[in-house]
C-alpha cells in the first residue's frame, strides 16, 4: 500500500471517529490514532481543505481556547443516506398521486413492518440489556451506526451517530415520529423510552435513555 492510500485511509479514520464522537481537538485525534498532536492537525487541515471538517474555537475558563474539529455538512454525507435523492422522489410522487391520506398508509404500512422485524430480532424473555444489543445490531444493518452504552446501573442509552433517512424524514416527519412508540412496544412493558437528542431537532445524533425490568411487550403502538 503506498503512503498516499496509508493517508487517505488514517482520514477515513478520524472522518470516522469525528462522526461518532463528535467534535474533537487535534490533541484528542492523535491519542485515538497514536500520533502526535502535529501529525493529527496535519491530517486535519488536508480534511478541511477538501470541504470535510470545519474548525471552531472554544473557551474552557481562562487561557488559551481550544480549537474543535468536526464534520462539515460535506464531511456528513460520505456517510450513506439509504438513497435519499430516491426515497424523496417517492414519497413526493405517493403524495402527489394518493394524498396525504395514501402517504399515512404508506408511513404506517413501514411502521408496521419495522416492528414486526424488530419483535424477531430482538425476542422475548431477555434481559434489558440484550434486548438492546440486539436492537442496536438491527439498526446497525439499517445503518444508524447505533451503540448501547450502560450510563448507570439498569439504565443504558442507545446511540445513533447516523440517519440513514435523514433527508426523507425532514421532508415527512412521519417516518420516524413513531419509533419511541416502536421501541416501547418492541422492549416490553416496563421498560422507560426517552428521546434525549434527535437530529431532526438541531442534534448531532438521536439518542435514548433507556431503563426498568421488561415484560412482555405490548402490540399497540400509538404516535405521541
Amino acid at each position: 500500500m503506498s503512503q498516499a492510500e496509508v493517508s487517505d485511509r488514517q482520514r477515513d479514520r478520524i472522518l470516522f471517529h469525528l462522526k461518532t464522537r463528535g467534535p474533537q481537538t487535534a490533541a484528542e485525534v492523535g491519542r485515538r490514532f497514536g500520533m502526535t498532536s502535529t501529525g493529527a492537525r496535519q491530517h486535519l487541515l488536508k480534511l478541511q481543505a477538501a470541504g470535510l471538517v470545519e474548525a471552531e474555537n472554544r473557551r474552557h475558563g481562562w487561557g488559551r481556547p481550544r480549537r474543535y474539529w468536526g464534520l462539515t455538512a460535506r464531511g456528513h454525507g460520505r456517510f450513506p443516506d439509504r438513497h435519499s435523492d430516491l426515497t424523496l422522489e417517492l414519497l413526493r410522487s405517493t403524495r402527489a398521486i394518493f394524498g396525504d391520506h395514501g402517504l399515512e398508509r404508506l408511513i404506517e404500512h413501514r411502521r408496521r413492518t419495522a416492528l414486526a422485524d424488530y419483535r424477531k430480532a430482538v425476542g422475548n424473555g431477555r434481559s434489558l440489556r440484550q434486548r438492546l444489543t440486539a436492537l442496536a445490531a438491527m439498526r446497525n444493518r439499517e445503518g444508524y451506526m447505533a451503540s448501547v452504552v450502560e450510563e448507570a446501573k439498569g439504565t443504558y442509552l442507545l446511540v445513533e451517530d447516523h440517519c440513514p433517512i435523514c433527508a426523507a424524514a425532514a421532508a415527512c416527519q412521519g417516518l420516524c415520529r413513531s419509533e419511541l412508540a416502536i421501541f416501547r412496544a418492541v422492549l416490553g412493558a416496563g421498560v422507560t423510552v426517552e428521546r434525549i437528542d434527535h437530529v431532526l431537532a438541531g442534534a448531532r445524533r438521536c439518542a435514548y435513555r433507556i431503563g426498568g425490568s421488561p415484560r412482555r411487550p405490548t402490540t399497540v403502538i400509538k404516535d405521541e
